[in-house]
């Protein structure tokens, strides 16, 4: 663990800080966002530091959003969170923006 330790501190200084909490799946705070892609109810798609994010639930709404400290905080009843790769990402963002249009 100690080896886990010393790499994310070698590694803090090039990557902005990303944490998830979770508060009793009813409220989640999310660091490190770049950008809010698309979102609604049901769906967040978020860019991360650390990658596209997808939030998925029941009743979700933005509570609160701090673009120039990249927080975000979602309320709602929370099913799932979900890293997306990069396939899964362009897949995700074609599919929000014909459903914006």
């Amino acid at each position: 663990m100690s080896q886990f330790h010393e790499t994310s501190n070698s590694n803090k200084d090039h990557t902005p800080n990303h944490d998830l909490v979770m508060k009793g799946r009813r409220l989640l705070d999310i660091t490190g966002v770049k950008q809010v892609e698309s979102f609604d109810n049901e769906e967040f798609l978020l860019e991360t530091v650390m990658g596209f994010l997808s939030v998925r639930g029941q009743n979700l709404q933005m509570k609160n959003l701090d673009v120039d400290q990249g927080i975000v905080s979602i309320k709602g009843k929370i099913f799932d969170i979900v890293y997306l790769d990069e396939n899964q990402s362009e897949k995700a963002k074609g599919f929000f923006s014909k459903l914006f249009r």
